[in-house]
């Protein structure tokens, strides 16, 4: 097949007419892309404490999620990112720019982004035809609603491995992206090569504050929990679900669940 000659799916939504500058998405971009091959990082170096979570300097672009919303403040929470459907807080640096990696799968996908007051910012479709990444088939995605709080992800595979941030990668080939310390997530475990049997899935209230800024005015912070199997197949799946996190200390077991 000759890609130069496949349509090309674009789709750009924006801000009304005057507010366009206020966003800026360097990638993913829209229509047809190969994939990264070189520099697709799933895995990064975390220095603590860890406010952002942001990719490694030589990540592919093609595997990477970028850009700057301009005139957010601190107390404005965080932004929304929105990839294949699922809807996650995206943590937002002083000057307005995040950079976060994602492996997308083959295949078609989305990337939306919108301002912390809900608007809708931007949002791009393209096909990516792969260049040798290996595409997660389990994923667990965690992400809460509390800045400068952290929660940890946790999940323990049928042969006995457990992931989390003090073993983040399993020779089952499960693996956590990153430890988010300073609030909102995402955290993300996932393996191309998933064990079949049953998973647990906990989540560690390690502590820090409540709210934006650590407002002690926010009772709870909620967790939500994602998994996606069969990602970018007809024969995905995605559940979300909502789970309180009341106290730091709390682990918590969120869901058991057998693959495939």
């Amino acid at each position: 097949m000759n890609h130069r000659l496949c349509p090309l799916v674009l789709l750009v939504c924006a801000l009304p007419f005057g507010a366009v500058a206020e966003i800026e998405l360097d990638t993913p971009r829209a229509g047809w892309r190969t994939g990264s091959g070189e520099g697709a990082h799933f895995m990064q170096e975390v220095n603590y404490p860890a406010s952002a979570v942001n990719s490694a300097p030589d990540q592919g672009d093609s595997a990477r999620i970028r850009g700057r919303i301009a005139a957010v403040g601190k107390t404005d929470g965080p932004a929304r990112l929105v990839v294949n459907g699922l809807s996650m807080p995206l943590k937002v640096q002083e000057d307005g720019g995040f950079d976060r990696p994602f492996v997308f799968p083959a295949g078609s996908n989305n990337v939306e982004l919108r301002s912390p007051d809900g608007r809708q910012l931007r949002r791009v479709q393209f096909y990516n035809g792969g260049s040798g990444e290996t595409p997660a088939r389990l994923r667990v995605v965690l992400s809460w609603d509390s800045d400068n709080t952290d929660l940890d992800l946790h999940l323990v595979t049928p042969d006995g491995g457990h992931v989390w941030y003090g073993e983040r990668a399993l020779v089952n080939g499960a693996a956590l992206d990153v430890d988010v310390t300073g609030g909102y997530g995402p955290e993300m475990i996932a393996s191309p090569t998933p064990l079949k049997g049953e998973y647990l899935v906990y989540v560690n209230y390690y502590g820090g504050g409540r709210g934006a800024d650590g407002d002690p005015d926010q009772a709870l912070t909620t967790a939500q929990v994602t998994l996606i199997s069969g990602e970018g197949s007809a024969d995905e799946k995605l559940e979300s679900f909502l789970i309180p996190m009341r106290a730091p200390g709390e682990l918590t077991l969120v869901k058991r669940f057998s693959y495939p």
